[in-house]
C-alpha cells in the first residue's frame, strides 16, 4: 500500500521563486530516492471558501471554518504552501527519507532559506481511498 508524506508551510509571498526552485531540486532528490509522485501547491488567494465545500443544508457561514492560513500559522505577507509525496510504501519512504535527508543536496548550503522550516507542519499518511476518474 502507498504511503503519503504531507507538509503545510507558511511561506513568504515575496519568495515564490525561491521557493519554487528549492521545490524543484527537492523533488529531483526525493524521486531518486524512490518517490513515486511529488506535489507542490501554492494557495490560491481568489480560491473558494470553505463553506463552499458543504451542501447548502449543512452549510455554516463562511467564518465558522478554519483556513489553512490559521492552520500553517501564517502572518501577513505569507501565504500556504502544502504538498505531498507518494511512496510505493512506508517501508520505501522511511528508507528513501533517510537518503533524502542526507543527501548534499538538500542542505541548500549557502542559500537563503525560502521559508522558516521550524514551522513546517509535516506527518506520514495511510490512504485509506484512493479514486481517479475513470478507474
Amino acid at each position: 500500500m502507498s504511503y503519503i508524506d504531507c507538509f503545510l508551510a507558511p511561506v513568504p509571498s515575496a519568495n515564490r521563486s525561491e521557493y519554487e526552485l528549492l521545490a524543484k531540486i527537492s523533488a529531483q532528490v526525493v524521486k531518486e530516492h524512490g518517490a513515486l509522485r511529488v506535489v507542490e501547491c501554492w494557495l490560491d488567494d481568489a480560491g473558494p471558501d470553505a463553506s463552499t465545500y458543504h451542501g447548502e443544508t449543512a452549510r455554516g457561514e463562511p467564518g465558522e471554518y478554519g483556513s489553512f492560513i490559521a492552520a500553517a500559522g501564517a502572518k501577513h505577507g505569507e501565504t500556504v504552501v502544502m504538498s505531498w509525496i507518494e511512496w510505493p510504501d512506508k517501508a520505501s519512504r522511511d528508507a528513501g527519507m533517510e537518503k533524502v535527508t542526507s543527501d548534499p543536496r538538500m542542505q541548500f548550503e549557502g542559500k537563503a532559506p525560502a521559508f522558516d522550516g521550524s514551522r513546517l507542519i509535516a506527518a506520514g499518511f495511510l490512504p485509506m481511498l484512493d479514486e481517479a476518474r475513470g478507474a
